[in-house]
């Protein structure tokens, strides 16, 4: 009896593929990008790989031999783009937060799966945090923990409206308020939305793993020819120039971490700030091991410096957590979240100072240096951690993947921000810091909390596990951005031997960001970045309506029996296909 239905039913259905009775058509499973076949660029587009190459170099020999030039173009146009497109940035990363989280909880939508329906994650979930939260945010995390809380008790908009006191007591929530706005949803749903795009038509339908694969939804095989090239160099800039600031970030407080140690005096130039000298020795060595660490792959170096980069972060978290302000980290974090939540959807769609006030000047600069700043930094980052979560969360499902990439980072982040931050503030609250760690550079405050709450010896060790983790966060942000750049010239192929294309990129990051650091220090590198993240902000947003695309018609698709897969429109292609 049942072999009598389900030929009766597959009857009706080779009538309905014969009729062509169906409302919705596969998706496209097949982008074919043009490569080359012999010679240098072997298994590269030339047309994606050349332009982004020229551009870096162009950008590099500028720095390099028209320095004063450089600077005041960088400097105008950086005003310029931050003036024009403050509110685009602010209304866009809001869309990208409502975006991801309705991805995650619509039911339906939240069980569609990176990948066939039965595939196994490749990574455990351990290695797999430990590789995005390594990747996207491990450096600013380390620079940013004592850094942005204490910025923000010393200044924030509540003490420019003059309702409290700058470094009083009061300051403190607000602080934190602030502090977890800007890391928290508005980094990690841009990189989970990047990432998803890319990675669900990636895994999914089996197109290659690169920028212009996640517009394919929209715009079909058009994304093959120029366009496609287009968005793909965009890409390939904007990760050069968005890593540049975080190595950058690193290089300054891996200098000066050395030079706590007590390892010379030609660490640090006259200011404080890194001695020429110093940012090309550790760039030879960090970038260096990067390089060689890219060669390894994803699954071997990539890999085991993550979990490397998890465990000793987790060390130096109980040690501020058991030695440090514990119990007033824990305060901050309950309340900071607390704030944080309560006030997100007004934090993420204000503009400020719109009345034209000198009060009204301050608040909207304020946003501007901060708020508007780590909006396009995190943009011009998400093709690279986007790439590189995509690579790394094939046969997950989108609830998992959005979730796991969203909320446990941002997590972790407030977590460090409130046990490190809490602790540098309530040694200032004491009067113990005395001023020590608020009057410190920024790269160097860390340390200098180390040395308030340490004794000497004991300062010194904790300062060297220090600049061990910032090392290796270095290390992975550095060889994982190699590895992404090289995927996308590659069209998406990330394995295979390019070992000389992998030292040129390696080589470029050095000379970006020694170069950048050298004409203007860390803030040439910021204007840079800025400047670069534009163009592809406007490529994200319409990442964002692509995969809201693919997931719906998915749908559709399931509800008719239509294939989603590349499996399965590879058997739909044989099931239709005239008999011979």
């Amino acid at each position: 009896m049942s072999s009598t239905v389900e030929d009766a039913a597959a009857q009706i259905r080779k009538q309905a593929i014969e009729e062509a009775d169906w409302p919705i058509d596969p998706p496209l499973v097949d982008l074919a990008i043009d490569t080359h076949d012999r010679g240098f660029y072997e298994g590269f587009s030339r047309e994606v790989t050349i332009p982004g190459k020229v551009i870096v170099s162009l950008l590099i020999m500028w720095a390099i031999f028209f320095p004063v030039t450089a600077n005041r173009t960088l400097s105008a146009a950086n005003s310029t783009i931050i003036a024009t497109f403050g509110g685009w940035y602010v209304y866009l990363v809001a869309f990208l937060i409502v975006t991801s989280l309705v991805l995650a909880v619509v039911p339906k939508v939240g069980a569609l799966r990176i990948g066939p329906p039965d595939e196994a994650p490749e990574f455990g979930r351990f290695s797999w945090f430990s590789m995005l939260f390594g990747a996207g945010i491990g450096i600013g995390m380390l620079t940013y923990s004592t850094g942005e809380p204490l910025a923000h008790f010393v200044n924030n908009p509540d003490i420019i409206r003059g309702t409290i006191d700058a470094q009083s007591a009061e300051a403190v929530r607000p602080a934190y308020m602030y502090t977890f706005l800007h890391w928290g949803l508005g980094a990690w749903c841009t990189y989970a939305l990047v990432g998803l795009a890319i990675g669900y038509v990636a895994h999914r339908r089996g197109l290659p793993l690169t920028i212009r694969s996640a517009l394919a939804p929209l715009f079909g095989r058009v994304m093959e020819g120029p366009f496609g090239h287009v968005v793909d160099v965009v890409a390939v800039v904007a990760t050069i120039l968005g890593v540049a600031v975080t190595l950058g970030l690193g290089v300054e407080q891996f200098v000066a971490g050395l030079a706590r140690l007590g390892l010379g005096d030609w660490l640090l130039a006259a200011d404080g700030s890194a001695s020429t000298l110093a940012i090309i020795v550790s760039l030879l060595t960090l970038v260096g091991a990067s390089t060689i660490s890219a060669l390894s792959g994803v699954g071997r170096g990539i890999k085991w410096l993550s979990n490397i980069n998890m465990a000793l972060s987790f060390g130096l978290l109980a040690l501020f957590a058991f030695l440090g302000a514990g119990l007033f980290g824990l305060e901050l974090l309950g309340v900071g979240l607390w704030d944080y939540l309560r006030t997100l959807p007004r934090q993420s769609l204000t503009l400020l100072g719109g009345d034209g006030s000198e009060t009204g000047a301050a608040l909207r600069q304020w946003q501007l240096d901060w708020t508007v700043f780590y909006w396009a930094w995190w943009i011009a980052f998400a093709p690279f951690v986007g790439m590189f979560i995509a690579r790394i969360s094939r046969g997950r499902t989108i609830r998992e993947y959005v979730l796991g990439v969203t909320i446990v980072p941002s997590l972790m982040c407030f977590v460090w921000m409130a046990l490190v931050g809490g602790t540098a503030i309530e040694l200032e609250l004491s009067g113990v810091a005395n001023g020590a760690i608020v009057g410190a550079a920024i790269s160097d405050q860390l340390y200098a909390t180390l040395g308030v709450l340490f004794e000497p010896g004991v300062a010194a060790a904790v300062s060297a596990l220090v600049v061990l983790l910032l090392m290796t966060y270095l290390v992975t942000s550095a060889d994982s951005a190699i590895l992404i750049v090289n995927t996308i010239n590659g069209a998406g192929d990330d394995e295979g031997s390019r070992r000389y294309h992998i030292l040129f990129w390696g080589a470029a990051i050095a000379f970006v960001v020694g170069s950048m650091l050298i004409l203007g220090g860390i803030d040439a590198i910021r204007i840079a970045m800025i400047i670069g993240a534009l163009p592809f902000s406007f490529v994200v947003a319409v990442m964002c309506v692509a995969i809201l695309k693919a997931v719906t018609f998915d749908l559709i698709r399931k509800k008719h029996g239509v294939p989603t897969t590349a499996q399965g429109c590879e058997e739909w292609a044989e099931r239709t296909s005239p008999a011979e």
